[in-house]
């Protein structure tokens, strides 16, 4: 994901809130939520493409797991 920061506010029932912080320490709960948003996208992906050409490998799996992290790398440093 890319494109400036948007600050919001959300609620949430308590107990959920709780979990959300807790998971999400020592991050944060805003980088907690980017990457799970990332995830749900990504899992997406994976049961289009499966769907559309079969089962994904567990080595195509990691071949897509190390280009998504040399992608977010050189975003961090650019």
């Amino acid at each position: 994901m890319s494109g400036p920061a948007e600050k919001c506010s959300i609620t949430m029932p308590q107990d959920i809130a709780e979990t959300a912080y807790a998971r999400s320490a020592p991050s944060g709960l805003s980088a907690y939520a980017t990457r799970q948003i990332e995830r749900n996208n990504l899992n997406e992906l994976i049961s289009v493409a499966e769907a559309e050409h079969g089962l994904i490998s567990e080595e195509e799996t990691q071949a897509k797991r190390e280009h998504l992290l040399h992608a977010r790398e050189q975003q961090m440093g650019a």
